[in-house]
């Protein structure tokens, strides 16, 4: 049986397919980290030794992990969206759980991340490009008002900022920052987000609620709201394993108890638009002007071998940026919508440089210009810019660890570099 968590616990997921999960742990163990697995999700797991940071760890700098609070984890498992869904992400930054939606959905499904924060989205982009998670992309609009159609989601995640009292134990004075007339303006921008979602969300889809706060104020309140005005009907949530939770206002909703789950404390409501339903008749707001005109590229700009990884979609050129365009997004997006895949690489002289991160470009077994290596010691080597030594006439090198892909290097002289 799993040891019970404590709040010293640091959590995280792993973010990699399957059949890596074991090689990724021993990635992990190899650095001397020690960890358990959780009960609520089998990708999720607990250190139990750090002897650094975990995210300085090789797996984390690789992409194949990534760190977050157990309850945090709780809204993308909550909507449960079917792999090859489309799910829409209100309010997204950092990417925590867009991440975890993209995972569920799998690579035939799309996850669109919304942040209106010009900052936060280059946060959230930057998180889910080192994640290597193309069947996410990104757009950036006041979450009151996304340019869509009605009725157009049949899975949202609304996680909208909040108060945060829920981080209580990590931030002493939260409730002391946030109380009284401060709150009022984030609930009304809450409630607002909250009917854009309902507008949004197609008959029969279900739409998930959630803050890291404990305020009745900021959830239940809302709830009420959405069920008594909004016309969404609220469907009862099963409480996950591992952790404990308090009565909440609401039946059906869950309030994770904080101290007592080693997390922050959470709020979590599943709710749903009843097929019988009407149509809201207000059209979303216009797309803005300006949106540049998308350039499309020949699939062979990439290599044969790299366009075998990737799922179906199309090549879509930016500037100078490569973005790859899912078919599920591009089948479900309104035409002139301003939305970015996830970044591949750049175009120099006429040729696609691919980022040098995106392992999951890279062919599945190693190949006679591949380094796979059985140690970590090179890898950190390598990540301090003293570089490895390159098979030869390399043009460019596969990086793989005991067959895990991890990067693509490039070769100067004999020496195979980690690009920035």
């Amino acid at each position: 049986m799993p040891e019970t968590p404590t709040r010293s616990s640091r959590s995280f997921r792993l973010n990699c397919r399957c059949e890596h999960s074991s090689l990724v742990e021993d990635f992990l163990r190899e650095q001397g980290f020690a960890l358990a697995t959780e009960d609520f999700f089998p990708q999720a797991r607990r250190l139990l030794a750090e002897p650094f940071p975990v995210g300085a760890s090789l797996a984390s700098v690789f992409g194949y992990i990534y760190i977050q609070d157990r309850s945090s984890m709780l809204p993308p498992l909550a909507l449960a969206p079917p792999p090859g869904a489309a799910v829409l992400d209100m309010c997204a930054s950092p990417g925590s759980k867009t991440s975890l939606l993209a995972h569920l959905v799998g690579e035939t499904g799309f996850v669109l991340a919304n942040e209106p924060n010009p900052k936060r989205l280059a946060t959230l982009r930057q998180n889910l490009l080192r994640l290597n998670l193309v069947q996410a992309g990104a757009c950036s609009f006041p979450g009151e008002r996304l340019p869509m159609p009605s009725a157009s989601w049949e899975y949202i995640l609304l996680d909208p900022p909040c108060s945060g009292w829920g981080t209580e134990e990590k931030h002493p004075r939260v409730r002391a920052l946030w109380k009284d007339g401060k709150i009022r303006p984030l609930a009304r921008l809450q409630r607002r987000l909250l009917e854009e979602a309902a507008r949004l969300l197609a008959p029969g889809g279900r739409l998930v609620y959630s803050t890291c706060t404990t305020n009745p104020e900021e959830n239940e309140e809302h709830i009420r709201f959405a069920t008594e005005k909004l016309g969404l009907a609220l469907l009862p949530l099963s409480p996950f394993a591992g952790f404990s939770f308090d009565a909440p206002g609401v039946d059906g909703s869950l309030l994770v108890r904080g101290h007592a789950s080693g997390a922050q404390g959470f709020f979590l409501a599943l709710l749903t638009k009843p097929a019988r339903s009407e149509t809201p008749r207000d059209p979303p707001a216009a797309a803005p002007e300006g949106v540049a005109s998308t350039q499309f590229l020949s699939p062979d700009a990439l290599e044969e071998s790299v366009r075998a990884q990737l799922p179906p979609g199309t090549l879509a050129l930016f500037g100078d940026t490569i973005c790859f365009l899912p078919h599920a997004a591009l089948a479900r997006l309104p035409a002139g919508l301003r939305w970015q895949g996830c970044i591949l690489g750049k175009m120099r002289g006429g040729r696609a440089r691919l980022s040098p991160r995106l392992h999951r470009l890279l062919p599945p077994i190693p190949g006679t210009d591949s380094l796979n290596l059985d140690a970590v010691a090179p890898l950190v080597d390598l990540l301090a810019g003293r570089g490895l030594e390159a098979p030869a006439h390399a043009r460019r090198v596969f990086l793989y660890w005991r067959g895990l892909p991890l990067a693509q290097l490039s070769v100067k002289g004999t020496r195979a570099l980690l690009s920035p």
